[in-house]
């Protein structure tokens, strides 16, 4: 039998890609590089992104439309390629970014979220570029914390990439799930389609030139934070607690999950959220509902910097709900704690870097 590319192209003609319902040829995804070699053909499918969903099966839909319809004795080999840059890979991401520091805790309600918005608002407000990733892929708050729920972010081709522009506000660059779905809705997704979704809004996503990236993770340990510290090189992590029990021994957990062995990712400090009840009127005042200077002590315990205390006063729920983060305000207790406790992981943060210096010179003339 002899081979011609006739066959070939009509063969891959019967082809539909789902994306356009065209098919191959009528698409122009078959590469002008088609190849014949006796009963050997060799060609590549042309797909918009690198992260085109039906790559795979189109590939192994063409090779199986070329044994159905010209021979099944056809050897098949088939590249592929992509109109856009492929994404940075893993550890190459945001090269702009000065430092990457994610925000966990042990355990849900223990103010998380509220600490990473108002972390970057006051970074923010000391002069830094900041961005922060919402990360909470099943529980994204962000928007509402910071009023932009009925933000749609759009993507702009940049460097031969389309790329999500992110939400701005109070000086911070946002990106968070919640806007990409229906915010009644649950989000049942397995632990792939999450951490899929987590690396777009990361390397798909134009950042730019930032100081800080906080990215606000899940409460607990998940497939989220191992995507997290296998996709990006982080600076560290800071672990939110309350001073109450139940909450420091899941705090003591998410502290090691970070410093074992296959995460390997310093503590940059354990911030202590509801230290105390302050009343609005009487601001001197200190109440210790949760337990006192429990965080603290952890933070002894396991020698790691106690970053802030931050107090509840009413505010900051209030802040949270209307979505004016309280660190907007520096006349205010917690915009204050909040100002503090970013100079703090300024301080900390500087100090790391200048310790991994050395290391990094080693590195360098390797």
């Amino acid at each position: 039998m002899t081979l011609y590319p006739k066959l070939i192209l009509d063969a891959l003609a019967t082809v539909r890609y789902p994306g356009t319902g065209k098919n191959l040829v009528e698409a122009e995804m078959v590469a002008d590089n088609l190849r014949i070699d006796g009963m050997s053909v060799s060609f590549s499918l042309i797909f918009e992104k690198p992260t085109d969903p039906f790559m795979k099966s189109m590939v192994k839909a063409a090779e199986t439309a070329i044994h159905t319809y010209v021979s099944p004795d056809v050897q098949v080999t088939i590249a592929t390629e992509s109109k856009q840059a492929p994404r940075p890979e893993a550890g190459k991401m945001l090269p702009q970014v000065k430092n990457i520091i994610g925000i966990s805790s042990g355990k849900g309600g223990v103010g998380k979220s509220t600490v990473s918005a108002n972390l970057a608002v006051a970074l923010a407000k000391l002069g830094y570029k900041v961005g922060l990733l919402d990360a909470d892929i099943f529980g994204p708050s962000m928007p509402k914390m910071f009023q932009v729920e009925d933000a749609r972010p759009y993507a702009e081709r940049i460097d031969g990439r389309d790329l999500i522009i992110p939400v701005e506000k109070y000086g911070v660059k946002l990106l968070s799930i919640g806007f990409f779905v229906d915010p009644d809705q649950a989000t049942l997704w397995r632990g792939g389609m999450a951490s899929n979704a987590l690396k777009q809004l990361i390397g798909d996503a134009a950042w730019g030139d930032l100081d800080y990236f906080l990215i606000d993770l899940p409460p607990g340990t998940s497939d989220i934070h191992l995507t997290v510290v296998q996709t990006l090189a982080m600076t560290g992590a800071i672990v939110v607690s309350t001073p109450q029990a139940v909450a420091l021994a899941d705090a003591r957990k998410g502290i090691n999950m970070f410093t074992n062995d296959k995460v390997n990712v310093p503590i940059l400090g354990l911030v202590e959220n509801m230290a105390w009840f302050t009343p609005a009127e009487l601001p001197e005042n200190k109440y210790y509902i949760f337990g006192k200077e429990g965080a603290k002590k952890l933070a002894e315990e396991m020698n790691v910097p106690l970053l802030g205390q931050i107090p509840i006063v009413q505010s900051i729920c209030e802040g949270g709900d209307n979505g004016t983060p309280v660190a907007l305000d520096e006349d205010s207790v917690t915009g204050r704690a909040f100002l503090s406790l970013a100079a703090s992981v300024v301080r900390q943060v500087d100090r790391r870097n200048v310790e991994m210096a050395p290391t990094k010179i080693v590195e360098m003339h390797k």
